[in-house]
């Protein structure tokens, strides 16, 4: 016999974890993941760095939202989730220029060698400074959205796939694992696989795209000062920080690729760390761990968030691209909102009503 809730949430990653959080006690929900464990893929991958210069003006709004509200919880966790860490752009002063937005400031040369002494100097010419930025505790925080959603009630099943979602009457009939469910809002907020989740639904795709990021911990011979921001290079082409007494880098790349338990590519790491070790003193040698995460984008580069303007029900939140610790709180602020509201209709949501905190260039209603 099916379960019946009110939201049914696919995906256990910092999406549907952060909505999960915020939905619970106010209406009855269970958030379904296909994996044994919850944030298996992209959210256990992450760089776990929170940058209010980084990404599109919406991004950015989304970004300064979330701080607020992570901040607001952190005196009441154990440990807190967000510590102080800068973040410093270098390259060339015409690329530093047009990346530098929001709270970046350009700075000189010799602070930039000041704040991070390891760059040698030749390696790069204009710098900028977000110091607004944030180091993530990203397990905390992922722990925290799943006790509080717990504790307020919600289900949350792991080990159980989606292969079968219909429109039923008022609602949704679900089928995950050996688990049925009912629900009058289904959310689709399951990363890389969000289109594959749309397609099982009946539901006409986005085009959301994963594309790989790689990164890797490292020993190195002369470690990165305490406090030292993180840095990375105005091309996109990597970016290094301090992980202890080692240091966490990446390539920064930007590969289309299949939903999928990414792995790293042969030679990427090792490509990285030769460049790296040639335009720093870190001296970078045994690679101790390495990963490759997703990063699932829609077209724009935009993250989704709105009612299916043809699907009544069914809510899409997914294309956080390498934006989701960062945007999470914010855009579940805004979906809980939206759900609540009960503006699943045909039409979707429309601007006309959007809270105080709901964002200007955020997706209402998904419109074709």
């Amino acid at each position: 016999m099916a379960a019946t809730y009110d939201v049914v949430i696919i995906g256990g990653g910092i999406a549907g974890l952060s909505l999960a959080s915020a939905l619970a006690g106010k209406c009855s929900v269970a958030l379904v993941e296909a994996e044994q464990q919850l944030a298996y893929h992209t959210s256990s991958r992450s760089a776990r760095q929170l940058i209010p210069s980084y990404g599109p003006p919406v991004v950015q709004e989304l970004t300064v939202r979330t701080l607020e509200l992570i901040a607001a919880r952190d005196a009441e966790l154990p440990g807190p989730v967000l510590s102080p860490r800068s973040f410093m752009l270098i390259g060339d002063d015409e690329t530093v220029r047009s990346e530098a937005s929001g709270q970046m400031r350009i700075i000189s040369h010799a602070e930039a060698l000041e704040l991070c002494p390891v760059l040698k100097p030749g390696s790069f010419s204009a710098a900028g400074l977000d110091t607004g930025s944030f180091g993530c505790n990203a397990p905390v925080l992922l722990e925290d959205h799943r006790a509080r959603a717990v504790a307020a009630g919600a289900d949350i099943i792991t080990g159980a796939r989606l292969h079968s979602a219909q429109r039923l009457g008022s609602g949704w009939e679900v089928g995950a694992g050996q688990e049925a469910f009912q629900a009058g809002v289904l959310v689709n907020a399951a990363g890389a696989w969000a289109d594959e989740v749309a397609v099982i639904s009946g539901v006409e795709k986005l085009g959301l795209q994963p594309y790989r990021r790689t990164a890797a911990i490292a020993a190195v011979e002369h470690s990165l000062p305490e406090g030292s921001p993180m840095v990375a290079a105005a091309d996109d082409s990597f970016y290094f920080r301090r992980e202890g007494a080692d240091v966490l880098v990446s390539p920064s790349e930007h590969v289309a690729s299949a939903a999928e338990d990414a792995r790293p590519f042969p030679g990427d790491v090792e490509r990285l760390i030769a460049r790296l070790n040639s335009l720093t003193t870190l001296g970078i040698g045994a690679v101790r761990t390495a990963w490759t995460g997703l990063r699932t984008e829609a077209a724009d580069g935009v993250p989704v968030a709105g009612f299916d303007a043809e699907a009544a029900g069914f809510y899409w939140l997914a294309g956080q691209g390498g934006y989701g610790f960062q945007t999470s709180s914010a855009m579940a602020e805004i979906a809980a909102a939206q759900i609540l509201a009960g503006r699943g209709g045909s039409a979707g949501a429309s601007p006309e009503s959007r809270t105080a905190d709901a964002l200007a260039a955020t997706r209402w209603s998904i419109r074709r």
